[in-house]
């Protein structure tokens, strides 16, 4: 029965055609292999315009070396120029040096040279030299006395403020221009308003820094109780 069953099956009978098919299927395999090997090597067109590249690139870069070094050439030359122009300054400059200290050195020599170390001077010269001499000293003290010492004075703005908006200002002002003092001489005045109807008194002064302080005045203000709350330097100049 199974004698009968394999000899009724193709298998063997088409074995043939099975076998010429697999040939088939490995040639095109294999052509499609080599297909791929061959994309992936490089052509002659691509390798002989990538060498024209790196020639040309090459050539520049030559070119940009020559020109550095000629730079650098330049340089060194200038370098070496300047050094040597230093060095010739260094060597120039003493050499003048020492001839004008020599001159200097003979010339006062000479001037010693010149000089009488025995004292053949009268005492009747040395006398009336003496005498010339504090006659000039005289004559520059009195000149030098005669001369105005130099007073130093402030101008100096004052900030005074009363209690409240009751305050009579004008009344304010006049016990405040009652302080008087050697040195001390007051300016004009003005009210200048601070909030709610209030004023504060802005008056002007000038004082020799020498005979009134301002720390005196300050208190001399402050002691008006019955007008004045506070005071306060608002400017203060040299003049």
């Amino acid at each position: 029965m199974s004698a009968t069953a394999l000899a009724q099956e193709k298998v063997w009978v088409e074995k043939p055609s099975y076998d010429k098919a697999e040939c088939l299927f490995h040639e095109r395999a294999a052509k499609m292999v080599g297909i791929e090997a061959m994309a992936k090597v490089p052509s002659s067109d691509n390798v002989s315009s990538r060498v024209t590249f790196l020639e040309k690139e090459n050539e520049e870069l030559k070119t940009r070396m020559q020109e550095i070094v000629k730079r650098v050439e330049k340089l060194e030359k200038r370098v070496t120029d300047f050094e040597k122009s230093q060095n010739t300054v260094k060597t120039t400059v003493p050499v003048e040096v020492c001839v004008l200290k020599a001159s200097k050195v003979e010339e006062k020599e000479e001037e010693e040279d010149d000089v009488d170390l025995f004292g053949s001077d009268s005492e009747g010269e040395d006398a009336e030299a003496a005498k010339i001499r504090e006659e000039r000293l005289a004559a520059y003290n009195a000149k030098k006395s005669k001369k105005p010492a130099l007073i130093a004075k402030s101008n100096i703005i004052m900030d005074v403020k009363p209690w409240d908006d009751e305050t009579d200002m004008k009344a304010m002002e006049t016990e405040v221009r009652k302080i008087v003092t050697d040195g001390l001489l007051w300016g004009a005045a003005k009210l200048v308003p601070l909030a709610y109807g209030i004023h504060k008194l802005q008056i002007s002064c000038v004082v020799e820094d020498d005979k009134v302080s301002i720390d005196w005045l300050t208190e001399q203000i402050q002691e008006i109780e019955d007008f004045v709350q506070s005071v306060d330097i608002a400017a203060f100049n040299k003049v």
